[in-house]
């Protein structure tokens, strides 16, 4: 029986991995991981908590309006509305591994508004990959 998931992959253009690092690392604050020795410079790792889930990011392309996506699930809406704050703020100031599409804080969150959804918003990291976030 399936008990979780052990990752995800996301894809991001041939030589942007110093984007993903600044995206995924610093701005969603995902710890780094070790990668396969024979893969290092065309993969990297990133840790989910201490889950032992993890979301991979390689070389590939993306559709722009793709509704595939991840959902990164956060313990508090205090948690949630944080990263919601640091990704805005990242596609503000631009620069490496700034997201493409960002809910502004304190305004209408993306995505369908019923009421199973009163806790979430989506992003567009800088590849594309559409995220979703939610408690």
């Amino acid at each position: 029986m399936i008990s979780g998931i052990a990752h995800i992959n996301l894809t991001v253009p041939e030589g942007t991995l110093d984007q993903a690092a600044e995206f995924y690392g610093a701005t969603l604050g995902l710890p780094s991981a070790p990668v396969p020795e024979l893969q290092k410079g065309t993969l990297l790792w990133f840790d989910v908590g201490s889950s032992g889930q993890q979301v991979h990011v390689s070389f590939g392309t993306n559709e722009s309006d793709s509704r595939r996506h991840p959902c990164f699930k956060l313990d508090s809406r205090e948690d949630l509305e944080k990263i919601k704050t640091r990704i805005y703020e990242h596609s503000v100031r631009g620069g490496l591994g700034a997201p493409v599409a960002a809910d502004k804080p304190g305004e209408t969150d993306s995505g369908a508004q019923g009421k199973e959804y009163p806790t979430r918003f989506f992003a567009r990291d800088y590849a594309g990959n559409r995220l979703e976030f939610s408690m």
